[in-house]
């Protein structure tokens, strides 16, 4: 876990990562905040990055992300500012199940293109077989399938992943697995969630995450304040994407205005 100070702080954002990613990769998204007068602590998660407990790519179980989050977050307290998640894609799944499992002292979430539905699952056949092997073999890695051209347009991050050899696109078996299992419990336990201030931004040509099912989590979810965001043509990694600028602005006035109550 890192912490990055801003000069006359006014809040202190906890980030959290995508699926087979790392903290490394929010570079200018964490200047971006500490330079608009937002701490922000983040960290690898368990099997990511620089974190070296386990394989790369395996978890034995989702709540193992849920409790990394919450230490990030007790880091966060020794701040004594207003707290904020805000959880990319897989990462923004991890927030959603925290804070429905959690108590925890948020003053307010950002999810960007949170998982919570796939656009391409395995077929009937494969997802059979991965409930068998998560049994017998629950840490095999396969292909996710997935690569940084699907996840956003700008060159400039294709190019950096190329060479960045913490970014791994193989999973275990049992991460599949769970993966599927926190998404399932996102929709089963949505009335846990707290009645906490949302913005949720998604993609809007997402190639990964199913759009329909984030928006239908998102209507059915019943807080006093929510706000769904979705940028037109902008793929999976809206904070990397060409128009991320905008996309910043956007995030940045909900979080002001919502420190702006907690004066």
């Amino acid at each position: 876990m890192w912490k990055w100070e801003a000069d006359q702080a006014k809040g202190t954002i906890v980030l959290v990562h995508g699926a087979a990613e790392h903290h490394g990769r929010y570079q200018w998204l964490i200047k971006k905040w500490c330079e608009n007068g937002y701490h922000v602590v983040a960290g690898d998660l368990p099997g990511q990055g620089t974190t070296t407990r386990r394989k790369r790519g395996h978890i034995q179980s989702f709540d193992e992300y849920i409790n990394e989050v919450a230490d990030w977050v007790e880091a966060a307290k020794e701040f004594h500012l207003p707290i904020f998640l805000l959880g990319h894609s897989m990462g923004g799944l991890v927030v959603i199940r925290t804070l429905q499992e959690k108590r925890l002292p948020i003053k307010g979430v950002i999810l960007s293109s949170p998982c919570l539905g796939l656009v391409t699952y395995p077929s009937k056949g494969l997802d059979l077989l991965s409930r068998v092997f998560n049994y017998v073999m629950p840490s095999m890695l396969f292909d996710s399938g997935l690569s940084v051209e699907m996840a956003t347009r700008n060159t400039e991050v294709h190019e950096t992943d190329k060479n960045d050899t913490l970014y791994f696109t193989k999973v275990s078996v049992r991460w599949y697995r769970e993966l599927i299992k926190a998404m399932q419990l996102a929709y089963r336990n949505i009335d846990k969630f707290p009645d906490i201030p949302l913005l949720l931004m998604q993609g809007g040509d997402d190639k990964i995450v199913d759009k329909v099912a984030v928006k239908e989590w998102f209507a059915k979810l019943l807080i006093s304040e929510k706000v769904y965001k979705e940028w037109n043509k902008l793929y999976h990694e809206i904070f990397n994407e060409p128009e991320r600028d905008d996309v910043f602005l956007y995030a940045k006035t909900f979080l002001d205005t919502q420190c702006q109550l907690h004066r």
